[in-house]
């Protein structure tokens, strides 16, 4: 008999596990499974954030250089429905929304059967033509959509990620004796907002009266310290309801006695930042620890190991190849990820360095113990393109105005032979306004000090451009890095010192507003109207040339300099001395 189970989280924060560290989760299941499995010490991420790491699950291999957020390719792998195909039956059962948009859409149909419960992050579910109350928020048709998918779901019993674990719990009673199956239990929690009910919320008493708080921005903290001490809090009531649904999938292990013939494993995509580092959420800024050094759960009837640790280095690329050479079949060629069987045998290395990132951010590597964070090389952030046969973003297809230049590009070494569409783009985050950085994780686990060392960062700079060119990189993300596309990186190619004080400046925690005193407020005056303003367009040129170099034509009208400021990185000195010049010439 061979069975697997994969339950997977979104968003879920290693530091916030008892197996892992100190902490104000109540989570007991999590410290039930780590006693029942191998706990990876160094499992880190590849391509984010949601739909990506999810495409690394099905391909075993890294997709985020060569194009965003999308669906499965027509040239990719799918384990999922490998097994399929080899008559394994493959069930998804699922309250993830992104599955099922235009980002998402050829994930779900590579299982033998799937289900999809409804409601989470503003997912199109209820209609309500004119819900009571509103938000002025620049996602607020999200959020309104949100609120009334809450109205739908009213007791613990309704709420999306009750329902999915029914769905996982009635598939095990159905098929607990049978064999050759693997069940992929895909909660989207504890993914924002941090929607539970009374019963979670309580184990978290704490004092607070703000405003209603469990959907941050992505953007830097601003708020006080009891506003954000109250999203933590929200969160770790999410987290406490996902521990319930991991225990009821661990009692369902034990009432049936499966643990001699059923593979678990419990993985999540990325973290979520709580107002470490001084950030919210995840993908605008750097990729910290937080967000990439991954929580992850492996018990495996071939080798045994139960409440033990590995340290070897491990990625979601390494899903894949487990799960297949699991039910004996061999991993495709064009996969980069290995099986994970050798790390819980004796803690083997698979590898000797980690890739990862987001398609135009940083691109980032770690052997272990430094992390390199390779920005881009000037402002520009460019050249930049996506190859993809699949042209959709996450909620949309692709504007013919994105499609009036592409080009076909040559076969990738994993295309099987296609040609691919080749889509100049720009990115929304921009990594050189953060500087490249370098991290010694043993002396510094908090990546509170960046390193500046030549020769440790020219050898990371090494082992990123091999990792690249073994994904078969093109040669756009070369130079958008600044690193040579047919030969080493030499020194002459290092960029920390280089860019050091950018990325001090970034580092830096915003004030709130009222932190700039009376001058403050002309830090809310529209961008634009600064702009078409002579005397300010003159500060501003001084301070932010870019932002009136650049043709800002998504920037919203509305938006302010201080809003800017929170997710592109603005040094606070320049902000306040733009604040000081700007504010005699607004009240003149």
């Amino acid at each position: 008999m061979m069975k697997a189970i994969i339950l997977m989280f979104d968003s879920l924060n290693r530091h916030m596990l008892s197996p892992y560290a100190d902490t104000i989760v109540d989570a007991p299941n999590f410290a039930r499974l780590a006693a029942k499995t191998v706990t990876f010490e160094n499992f880190y991420a590849g391509s984010m954030p949601c739909m990506p790491a999810r495409r690394e699950m099905h391909t075993g291999r890294y997709n985020f250089l060569h194009r965003s957020w999308g669906p499965l390719e027509p040239f990719d792998d799918s384990m999922p429905q490998m097994l399929s195909q080899a008559g394994v039956h493959t069930h998804l059962a699922s309250d993830h929304p992104h599955y099922w948009e235009d980002g998402g859409a050829t994930y779900h149909p590579r299982y033998t059967t799937w289900e999809f419960f409804r409601g989470q992050e503003g997912d199109p579910w209820k209609g309500v033509v004119d819900p009571a109350g509103g938000t002025d928020d620049l996602h607020g048709d999200l959020k309104r959509q949100d609120l009334i998918n809450r109205s739908y779901m009213p007791t613990e019993a309704e709420h999306s990620q009750t329902r999915t674990v029914d769905a996982g719990l009635h598939f095990i009673d159905t098929n607990q004796a049978s064999d050759r199956w693997m069940l992929q239990i895909e909660l989207f929690d504890p993914h924002e907002p941090f929607f539970t009910h009374s019963a979670y919320k309580d184990l978290y008493p704490h004092e607070y009266d703000g405003p209603e708080f469990d959907w941050p921005g992505y953007q830097k903290v601003t708020e006080p310290r009891e506003q954000v001490d109250h999203a933590r809090y929200e969160y770790a009531a999410l987290v406490s309801m996902c521990d319930k649904s991991l225990g009821r999938v661990l009692d369902a292990m034990d009432k049936y006695d499966m643990w001699d013939d059923t593979m678990l494993l419990v993985n999540t995509d990325h973290g979520f930042l709580l107002g470490e580092h001084g950030w919210w959420a995840k993908s605008i800024q750097p990729w910290f620890n937080e967000l990439v050094h991954l929580p992850m759960f492996l018990w495996d009837p071939r080798t045994g190991g139960r409440d033990n640790r590995r340290g070897a280095l491990a990625q979601t690329i390494d899903i894949a190849p487990t799960m297949l050479r699991y039910f004996d079949l061999e991993p495709t060629p064009d996969m980069q990820g290995q099986d994970l069987a050798a790390i819980l045998r004796d803690d083997s290395e698979v590898r000797e360095a980690a890739l990862f990132g987001i398609h135009g951010g940083h691109v980032n590597v770690t052997d272990g113990r430094y992390v390199y964070m390779r920005a881009a090389a000037d402002e520009s952030n460019a050249p930049l393109e996506d190859f993809t046969l699949m042209p959709t973003h996450m909620r949309s297809r692709f504007d013919i105005s994105e499609l009036a230049d592409w080009e076909p590009a040559a076969p990738f070494a994993f295309t099987k032979g296609l040609r691919t569409i080749k889509v100049p783009t720009s990115s929304f985050m921009n990594p050189w306004a953060h500087g490249t950085l370098l991290f010694d994780l043993r002396t510094d686990p908090g990546q509170n000090t960046p390193l500046a060392d030549d020769e440790i960062e020219l050898r990371m700079l090494g082992l990123l451009a091999g990792l690249m060119r073994e994904n078969d990189a093109p040669r756009s993300q070369f130079e958008r890095l600044g690193i040579p596309f047919d030969t080493a990186p030499t020194r002459e190619h290092l960029l920390v010192r280089r860019q050091a004080d950018r990325a001090a400046g970034a580092l830096e925690p915003l004030p709130p507003l009222d932190g700039f005193h009376a001058s403050g407020a002309a830090l809310e005056i529209p961008i634009l109207e600064l702009i078409q303003d002579p005397r300010c367009r003159t500060s501003l040129e001084r301070h932010l040339p870019h932002l009136v170099s650049t043709e800002l034509v998504n920037i919203p009208a509305d938006l302010s300099l201080y809003q800017l400021s929170r997710v592109m990185p603005v040094p606070v000195d320049r902000l306040a001395r733009l604040a000081e010049e700007l504010a005699p010439v607004r009240t003149a």
